[in-house]
């Protein structure tokens, strides 16, 4: 279903988050997440020769992360393409600091200390969140995918995250039925 008919209004920006998965001959998983952000409209900038002209990329951020089948992060690396400022492309290295953190809960906030604040970019610690989904769901659909058929076993490492990984919802009773805590 789509959303409803909006008021009439006109396009100023728009973000692009890609974000892919794979699976390393070594048994590694890279995951890498892109961020894209453009206007529609041409605007001053000094940085970049006096103009970004209207879709030219505002923002064009990559990061890459390499991690085990543990969520760990044993390497990691960012490239700044396109940011407004000269100077954004020197907090690239600031990536090697999520060597060593696990993606797991307390993710976000563990990233944002390393990444976070005046040492890093704003956009590539937002693009953070994006890339550890994607990690879980790249190890995670690879542990599954020679699975037999029917319900899972164990505690899935999601739950209650959110309504339907419930520990009480009809999801978790049918898939992982020992993590089941409703009726």
């Amino acid at each position: 279903m789509p959303l409803s008919t909006p008021a009439e209004r006109e396009l100023t920006h728009t973000r692009v988050v890609t974000c892919h998965g794979y699976r390393r001959s070594d048994g590694l998983f890279d995951i890498e997440g892109r961020i894209v952000d453009t206007k529609p409209y041409r605007f001053r900038n000094r940085d970049r020769g006096g103009w970004i002209e209207a879709d030219e990329a505002l923002h064009d951020m990559s990061i890459r992360l390499t991690v085990d089948d543990n969520f760990e992060v044993v390497d990691a690396e960012a490239v700044i393409d396109a940011s407004p400022y000269n100077y954004c492309a020197s907090v690239s290295r600031v990536a090697r600091n999520l060597i060593g953190l696990r993606i797991r809960p307390g993710w976000t906030d563990k990233s944002r200390q390393a990444m976070g604040d005046k040492r890093g970019c704003t956009h590539l610690t937002e693009l953070l969140g994006p890339v550890a989904t994607t990690a879980i769901q790249t190890i995670v659909a690879g542990r599954n995918r020679d699975a037999k058929p029917g319900p899972y076993r164990g505690k899935p490492p999601f739950l209650n995250s959110c309504h339907s990984y419930a520990d009480d919802s009809p999801v978790i009773r049918e898939h992982w039925p020992e993590a089941y805590r409703g009726d």
